[in-house]
């Protein structure tokens, strides 16, 4: 801006005149509270003025403020260099950086650069046959070398390259990178020979990948790179794809949530001194069992005077079938009163039958979700998913409890610990331990395994037990002579007992996670992993809008891809 005198009224009776070469001081100075910031968008630049820890949600919408445009705009950011501004770093690329003028445009379309179909899950990564768009903000994608070096002539005579599928070009700078660095080949034969990658070779995998976008796209690499480093993964690598994810990467890299272990590992290798400033905690959504549903097929359900006889008769009749009866008639008066949260602690009272008569969990769940969901564990355990877990569990680094674990899933002979199933489940825990929950507290597989089930001395008293217990989160109670002979199997909430409609241990975990819903109860932090995939891998509830962590994704790739 050349020098001048600009005019400025603050009253109708005061003039200023103020040089502009004074005013332009300011541009690169923070105020005591915000900032100045450059913005262009599309040929015209503005300065709009910001909090000093700005927010990405904050500074779009001063930007949508300063320019005009409409709420609904998506908008992308870029910096001086034409690379893409990702949500978590801009306060930080701004505070190094306070005389930047950053770019906004309109947000391009995802499928411009990943074409994928998101009709089914089960999509396949050699499906993925659409040619790469190009972005303005993705330089990489502009390089000649994607493109087969193929080539057709034009009507006009003049040759024509033909450009290669994404999902094979992503394939390809995957493997080379792989090819260039230490320790790639050992993963790509890993990979040959056993058709999927040990917990290990997958983090190598990951941190050689990191290494080389950052020396490719430097420190903080576009969305768009990220993605295609995450779909090169699949392509190379299809074992490790996730049939249930939209696009089968997002373990690896999740575009709206920022998050997988590709993103993890690049915020590790870019983490330095500087204070960041604090992200606002995102208000939780309710999800798996602190989900509200919307029953449309129901028996004939009772209300008012009649719902209260109902429940009334329900205290006092000893047959069993009249019981399961009148409990299917007033499943929705139940379902009000567990979501009540004033009312939830009083459902054993209202309804204390469950602590007597057998199945009535079962029958609530079936209400929920059908017959069909309900059935998937009891159905699926042996054919799908219980050599899985005890192949992988025997890939994991090698411990006491963990080979003892291996040994009575295995069915050894000289094992006297948990029968086959319920070892399996426990390694299951092994395989998806927990992390630090709210309290910033992480215990071992071997504390969390107790959360989920206790051993009780046949000849000792279970009051006892129960009183020594914390928290309203159910837990199998399994009473018996020792750990493999088991009497008689509890599920416990509130201190309460329920006993269990079979006597086996699968059986019994099933309706301990079905109690969940029935109850509306949440997980236990040291178990929602665990818990999580047993929910959308098992029995395939809320897939799309339960937040799962990549180690869950990760791991249903393994068991789904048929890599035993």
């Amino acid at each position: 801006m050349k020098s001048g005198v600009f005019l400025i009224s603050f009253s109708t009776s005061t003039l200023w005149y103020v040089d502009i070469a004074f005013l332009n001081i300011f541009q690169d100075f923070p105020f005591e509270d915000g900032m100045l910031l450059k913005v262009k968008y599309r040929n015209v630049k503005k300065y709009i003025s910001c909090h000093s820890a700005v927010t990405y949600v904050d500074f779009i919408s001063k930007v949508k403020e300063k320019f005009g445009l409409p709420d609904g705009t998506e908008l992308e950011v870029f910096d001086d260099a034409d690379t893409a501004v990702d949500e978590d770093i801009i306060s930080e690329l701004l505070e190094s950086n306070p005389g930047l003028c950053l770019t906004v445009r309109e947000k391009t379309s995802d499928e411009d650069f990943f074409p994928l179909d998101h009709s089914t899950p089960s999509t396949s990564a050699s499906s993925l046959t659409d040619t790469l768009s190009f972005s303005s903000s993705d330089s990489d994608l502009r390089e000649k070398s994607l493109s087969t070096g193929c080539s057709r002539e034009n009507k006009d005579g003049s040759p024509s390259v033909v450009k290669a599928p994404l999902s094979e070009t992503a394939k390809e700078m995957v493997k080379n990178a792989l090819l260039r660095k230490s320790g790639g080949e050992d993963i790509l034969e890993e990979y040959k020979s056993e058709n999927t990658l040990k917990h290990r070779t997958r983090r190598q995998l990951v941190n050689i990948l990191a290494s080389d976008m950052t020396e490719r796209h430097g420190r903080i690499p576009s969305r768009q790179q990220k993605e295609k480093y995450a779909l090169g993964i699949i392509s190379l690598f299809p074992a490790l794809k996730d049939p249930f994810s939209p696009k089968g990467y997002e373990h690896f890299y999740d575009a709206q949530k920022g998050t997988g272990y590709l993103a993890w590992r690049l915020k590790t290798m870019s983490r330095t001194t500087a204070k960041r400033p604090a992200k606002e905690p995102s208000l939780p959504k309710d999800q798996g069992p602190k989900r509200r549903r919307q029953v449309t097929t129901l028996p004939e359900q009772l209300d008012g005077d009649d719902c209260r006889e109902a429940i009334s008769f329900l205290i006092h009749t000893p047959e069993e079938a009249s019981v399961l009866e009148k409990m299917k008639m007033t499943f929705q008066y139940r379902q009000d009163l567990v979501h009540d949260p004033e009312r939830s602690a009083d459902v054993f009272k209202t309804f204390p039958r469950f602590l007597d008569v057998k199945g009535l969990v079962n029958q609530d769940f079936n209400l929920l979700f059908g017959a069909e969901t309900s059935s998937k564990l009891l159905n699926k355990w042996d054919t799908t998913f219980k050599l899985k877990i005890i192949k992988e569990a025997t890939q994991l680094t090698p411990s006491t409890d963990l080979c003892r674990l291996v040994k009575a899933a295995e069915r050894h002979p000289q094992s006297d610990d948990w029968d086959s199933d319920m070892a399996t489940l426990l390694l299951l825990l092994h395989l998806l331990p927990p992390t630090a929950g709210r309290k910033k507290t992480k215990i071992s597989p071997t504390d969390a395994a107790d959360r989920m089930v206790l051993f009780h001395k046949s000849c000792s008293s279970i009051d006892e037990r129960l009183k020594e217990r914390e928290g309203k989160q159910p837990f199998i109670l399994a009473v018996g002579r020792t750990r493999n002979k088991i009497d008689t199997y509890y599920v416990a909430v509130d201190k309460q007992l329920i006993p269990c409609h079979h006597t086996s241990s699968l059986s019994a975990f099933d309706e301990l996670f079905k109690c969940h819903y029935v109850f509306n109860l949440s997980y236990d932090e040291s178990l929602v992993q665990l818990y999580t995939f047993v929910q959308t891998t098992v029995f395939n509830i809320d897939v799309a809008s339960t937040d799962e962590s990549p180690r869950v994704r990760e791991l249903r790739a393994k068991i789904l891809n048929d890599n035993v």
